[in-house]
């Protein structure tokens, strides 16, 4: 079993994968637009027919999936983010600095006892990262 992130992009999606693609070197390997959708309304279609209603992405390993419906879930809980493993201090470099872009850095990359390499940036879609080199 596995635990697959899935985030809100609250109408930022397309921007989302084309940043990822770039930033990460995502792959989709499913895009679905509320056109798609079998039983999409005929206003909503043609208003929104674009709208990413899902969307999985893979990032090496892994998978992320979204959308850009907005998230109204509530719950107010805000303890997590998302952990990127880079194989070498160089990779950790190049990924830190590519989410920064845009975004914020709430930790800056330094050598800690847990790894070579780890900080802490918030992109610019408010998706918080952790990127930790494996050297």
């Amino acid at each position: 079993m596995q635990v697959d992130p899935y985030l809100h992009f609250d109408g930022r999606c397309r921007d989302a994968i084309d940043f990822y693609r770039d930033a990460l070197g995502a792959v989709v390997t499913t895009l679905v637009r509320l056109s798609d959708a079998p039983n999409a309304r005929g206003g909503d279609a043609a208003q929104n027919g674009d709208a990413v209603l899902h969307v999985c992405l893979r990032i090496g390993e892994a998978m992320l999936s979204g959308t850009d419906a907005p998230c109204r879930g509530g719950s107010g809980w805000l303890g997590h983010s998302l952990t990127l493993p880079a194989a070498n201090d160089d990779e950790a470099e190049r990924l830190f600095q590519r989410l920064a872009d845009g975004g914020q850095v709430t930790m800056p990359l330094t050598s800690t006892f847990l790894s070579s390499r780890i900080g802490m940036v918030t992109d610019r879609f408010g998706v918080p990262w952790t990127v930790v080199s494996d050297d």
